[in-house]
C-alpha cells in the first residue's frame, strides 16, 4: 500500500474529484480527513471511503473553520503527511458580466482558500509548530483552463493560474523543509460540475458532455478515478523527486 499509515487531508472531499481522491487514498492505507460544507454529503462520502476516515465540516474560505480543522487533526493524529487542496468551484461568466462579487467568490475559494489551507497546515494556529512534517507532499488542484482560453472562464482561469504560481513559489520556499509542492491539472472530467455549467452553454448536460468530448484529443471526458490516480502518484514516494511541477491529466487537451 502506497500510503500505509499516512495521515492525509483532502479539502472538498465530499463529492466529485475530492471524493475520488479520498477513496483512492483510503484504498492505499491512508487515514483520510475530508472536509466539506454539507454534513449530509460528508457522511455519505465517509461511508464510501475504505479504511480510517474522518469527515469534518469546514469551509476553506472561513479562517475559523480552517483553524478548527487543523487543530482537530493535530489533536487526533499529531501530524499530516499529505495535503490535497482540492476545494474549488467554477462559475462561468462572460467578461462584460463579471461583477466584484463573482470575482471575490471565485478567488476566495480557488486561490485564497488554497493559500490559507496550506499555510495553516504548515504553521498551525499557533504559527509555530508545523503539522505537515518533513517528507510531506502538498498537491494543489489546478485546471487546464489556466493554460488555454475558454469563453466565460476568465476569472476561474486566473484563479487557477494563481494556484499554479503558488506551486512554483512554495516549492522554492519549502524545499529546505523537505516538502514537495505540485499541481494536478485536470481537463474536462465527467462529474456533476458539468451539469452546473449547462445553463451557461444553453445545452442540456448530455449534449454538453458530448460537445466537451470533441475538444479532447482522446475523444472522451476523463473519469474521476483517473484524476485520483494522479493525486496518488503526487502524494506518494513514487514522485519523490518532483516538486514545482504540473501534472496535466486532460486527454492531451492542453498539449496537442
Amino acid at each position: 500500500m502506497r500510503l500505509a499509515n499516512k495521515v492525509t487531508l483532502v479539502t472538498g472531499g465530499s463529492a466529485g474529484l475530492g471524493l475520488a481522491i479520498a477513496q483512492r487514498f483510503g484504498s492505499e492505507g491512508a487515514h483520510v480527513y475530508i472536509t466539506g460544507r454539507r454534513r449530509e454529503a460528508l457522511e455519505a462520502a465517509r461511508a464510501s471511503i475504505e479504511g480510517r476516515v474522518t469527515a469534518l465540516t469546514a469551509d476553506a474560505t472561513v479562517p475559523g473553520d480552517l483553524d478548527l480543522l487543523i487543530e482537530t487533526i493535530r489533536r487526533e493524529s499529531g501530524h499530516l503527511d499529505v495535503v490535497v487542496a482540492n476545494a474549488g468551484s467554477i462559475e462561468r461568466m462572460n467578461f462584460g458580466d463579471v461583477t466584484e462579487e463573482h470575482f471575490d467568490r471565485t478567488f476566495d475559494l480557488n486561490a485564497r482558500g488554497t493559500l490559507f489551507t496550506v499555510q495553516k497546515a504548515l504553521l498551525t494556529v499557533q504559527k509555530a509548530l508545523p503539522l505537515l512534517r518533513t517528507g510531506g507532499s502538498i498537491v494543489l488542484l489546478g485546471s487546464v483552463t489556466a493554460l488555454q482560453g475558454h469563453p466565460g472562464a476568465g476569472t476561474y482561469s486566473a484563479a487557477k493560474a494563481a494556484v499554479r504560481s503558488y506551486a512554483r513559489t512554495w516549492s522554492a520556499e519549502f524545499g529546505d523543509k523537505g516538502l514537495r509542492v505540485n499541481v494536478l491539472s485536470p481537463g474536462p472530467i465527467d462529474t456533476p460540475i458539468i451539469d452546473g455549467q449547462a445553463d451557461y452553454f444553453g445545452q442540456d448536460p448530455v449534449a454538453l458532455r458530448a460537445q466537451m468530448s470533441t475538444l479532447v484529443p482522446m475523444g472522451r471526458l476523463g473519469r474521476p478515478e483517473e484524476i485520483a490516480n494522479g493525486a496518488l502518484f503526487l502524494a506518494s514516494d513514487e514522485s519523490s523527486f518532483m516538486t514545482g511541477a504540473e501534472l496535466c491529466i486532460d486527454g492531451g487537451m492542453a498539449r496537442v
